[in-house]
């Protein structure tokens, strides 16, 4: 088990009540980590429609994740 931060970003911030949490998780990668807090906090928005980033840099899906380290889930945002 590893521990590490999930930072979350526009309506995803919205449905989780926060824009961080500490996790301790056993996801084999990033994808199956989100799906893990697409569970807890009821998040609507498929994996596909999102980004995501380890420790401030882009990453993929099938990323592993390293203990201590900060995920960032990014939905679509409208600018204006």
């Amino acid at each position: 088990m590893i521990r590490l931060t999930v930072l979350y970003f526009a309506s995803l911030r919205d449905a989780a009540g926060s824009a961080q949490e500490t996790v301790d998780t056993l996801a084999p990668d990033l994808a199956a980590l989100y799906g893990e807090m697409r569970a807890r906090h009821g998040f609507l928005l498929p994996r596909e429609r999102l980004r995501v980033a380890v420790d401030g840099a882009f990453a993929n899906w099938t990323d592993v994740p390293r203990a201590g380290s900060e995920v960032a889930f990014i939905p679509p945002v409208s600018g204006g």
